[in-house]
């Protein structure tokens, strides 16, 4: 049973929606989960580090891995290990902070998930396919308006009266 079948037809609109959210997040998710681990052994979480370090081939810090990936540096550290035991990524002393560590992508890390993330786009575009190009904009839009709406809403602003 997914989250949106728990709505009722009385619940708020707002609230349905919300639902309809997480399921169809939660879908993608492990769609693309299983599509990972099937084609390439590999897990979401190693294919959001490497993503990362691909936009950033200078390298980043673990601890902007950690923040980036809303992980701790523990998690940051086991995944790094796993792939640079795979020679998948380098991981120097920072010359400036010699405590910190810097990690890149290795020129085998870059070509594995350059064929990760040509297959990650096709997985997407397929799940999304029903969609006409349109259709893709208009949602596009209108999550972006979900978007704003929630950057501007601030828990600490609501009035405990009960709940509502």
């Amino acid at each position: 049973m997914d989250r949106e079948t728990l709505a009722r037809p009385t619940d708020h609109a707002a609230l349905r929606l919300w639902l309809r959210l997480l399921t169809c997040t939660k879908l993608v998710e492990t769609r693309v989960r299983a599509s990972l681990r099937r084609s390439f052994g590999t897990t979401l979480p190693r294919f959001d580090l490497m993503s990362q370090l691909d936009r950033h081939p200078e390298g980043l810090r673990m601890n902007e891995l950690s923040s980036r990936m809303m992980v701790t540096c523990a998690n940051i550290t086991g995944i790094t290990n796993q792939l640079e035991q795979e020679g998948l990524v380098l991981r120097n002393v920072a010359k400036a902070d010699r405590r910190s560590f810097i990690v890149k992508l290795t020129p085998r890390g870059k070509r594995t998930f350059s064929r990760m993330a040509k297959s990650h786009e096709d997985w997407i575009q397929r799940i999304f396919s029903e969609l006409s190009q349109e259709e893709l904009r208009h949602l596009y839009n209108l999550l972006a308006m979900v978007k704003l709406s929630a950057l501007k809403f601030r828990p600490e602003e609501i009035i405990n009266n009960g709940g509502s």
